[in-house]
């Protein structure tokens, strides 16, 4: 009889990769001498044993995360494995977090070196079940990496001349057996969207078989998009090239270029993605004389700046929900359920964004203990994806430095960035014409025109130096 074994279980990030083993097994009774040899023959079956051979791939970390990078391996190739261990530490756009296994096993092969990186959804190590299967992923694993470097085939040379040959769309490839998870840049996801075309059924050209924003075009059987040639000027085309080749300033002496890290890369995405939504912005003076001299009183139980002006925001926002809603399609625009203060930090090698959660409803010295926690996790790279990528209005306040006032770019997914500058002694008058010093501060606050309009940005303002200027609800 025929025996078989295999059993599939799934995660994010592994997948199963099987190869046969057989060898004779015998299930008849002991048959006479003379006619042993027959009878065996004819009972003999074949045993298929499925080894398992699983792909470590490139988890996604966040929701805006397209690529990883490789921090540390911690462990080596050949070393068993148990359940629950860490293997492996990715960089994401916003933090470092620790890859565990779901299995026992043994890291067969290391894909992915430390310092590269790799699209959502790469291989980037393999995982044996047995020992015996280490020699057979390390065999997977190189005909991998010879595949990854393969020199792909150069482009047909461009002309000059019209040609109909942008309505003819390009063959597309058959995709490979088995469920895969689709890997595609952003602006191809947009572009697939935008024309109707099923992602699922492209083939990627970019690295690792990413789907490019080219690949979906030729699916879509549309022009690429780029801007068309200009007419060649009566020049010489030496000419032209060579003032091509000087149009832009070179490199100045001793100067190096830095590649982005994936947070910086993330931040560069971000604000460009930003640049499509129309913004406006408001200024507003509120005094903080009363705040100056609660935050004295509360600041050695360990309340910070941060954490008031977090509650007070919370507080404002939830008397002028707008100012807290989000659009995201520019169809529609959503009423968010909770008040997320998203507090921009500066950390080493780029911006990141913690989340108070609840901010209008958490007492103040839990607020503040909450915050400490998340500064901390944010510095060394430890923050769970809901605790920076669930913010609904975001923070910045640059007044520790100085500044007296500053604009802040809108975030995309909010509708409003609050922008604090620092509090300084301003001589103002009162309506019977006397003059007196009082602490003022700058509150600049850029919102998506789309949803929030002056004057609900106006009253949110008001609402907000009501409270900074009457504290006392804050510690309520």
């Amino acid at each position: 009889m025929a025996v078989s074994s295999s059993s599939f279980l799934s995660t994010p990030f592994l997948s199963n990769s099987k190869s046969t083993i057989s060898f004779a097994y015998s299930v008849s009774p002991a048959p006479s001498p003379s006619l042993r040899r027959v009878v065996f023959r004819s009972h003999r079956r074949a045993m298929t044993v499925r080894s398992k051979i699983r792909e470590i791939f490139m988890p996604a970390l966040s929701s805006t995360m397209t690529e990883g990078k490789i921090v540390s391996w911690l462990k080596t190739e050949g070393e068993k494995l148990a359940k629950g261990q860490s293997v492996v530490v990715v960089e994401s756009d916003k933090a470092d977090m620790d890859v565990e296994t779901f299995y026992d096993g043994y890291l067969a092969a290391i894909v992915v070196g430390e310092g590269e990186t790799a699209p959502v959804g790469a291989a980037i190590g393999l995982l044996a079940e047995t020992e015996a299967e280490i020699e057979e992923a390390k065999n997977k694993a190189a005909s991998k990496s010879s595949a990854a470097v393969a020199p792909s085939p150069p482009p047909p040379p461009a002309t000059s001349s019209p040609a109909p040959a942008i309505a003819q769309p390009a063959p597309v490839a058959a995709v490979s057996d088995g469920p895969r998870k689709t890997v595609a840049t952003p602006y191809a996801k947009k572009l697939a969207k935008q024309h109707k075309v099923d992602i699922g059924s492209i083939a990627g050209t970019g690295p690792f078989g990413r789907i490019t924003a080219s690949d979906v075009e030729a699916a879509a059987g549309i022009a690429p998009s780029v801007a068309p040639p200009p007419p060649p000027p009566p020049a010489s085309a030496a000419a032209t090239a060579k003032a091509t080749a000087t149009s832009s300033p070179p490199l100045l002496p001793d100067s190096s270029v830095v590649p982005f890290t994936a947070m910086q890369s993330a931040v560069s995405k971000n604000m460009i993605e930003s640049l499509s939504v129309p913004t406006f912005r408001v200024g507003y003076p509120v005094n903080t004389d009363a705040l100056d001299a609660l935050y004295e009183k509360v600041k050695p139980k360990g309340v910070t700046m941060t954490a008031l002006l977090a509650k007070a925001a919370g507080m404002a926002l939830a008397q002028h929900p707008v100012v807290n809603a989000s659009c995201k399609d520019g169809k529609s625009f959503t009423y968010n359920s909770n008040i997320n203060i998203a507090v921009a930090v500066a950390i080493n090698g780029g911006l990141i964004t913690p989340v108070l959660q609840d901010a209008d409803k958490l007492d103040l010295y839990l607020l503040s203990q909450k915050w400490k926690e998340l500064v901390g996790k944010a510095r060394s790279k430890q923050l769970q994806p809901h605790e920076y990528n669930s913010g609904t209005f975001t923070l910045s306040n640059l007044g520790m430095f100085g500044v007296d006032r500053f604009d802040a770019i809108l975030p995309p997914g909010q509708g409003a960035i609050m922008a604090v500058g620092a509090s300084k002694p301003t001589v103002v008058a009162d309506k019977d014409g006397f003059f007196s010093v009082k602490n003022k501060m700058m509150v600049n606050v850029t919102a998506d025109h789309r949803i929030v309009y002056g004057a609900d940005l106006a009253a949110f303002l008001q609402t907000f130096a009501k409270i900074v200027e009457n504290p006392d609800s804050l510690t309520l």
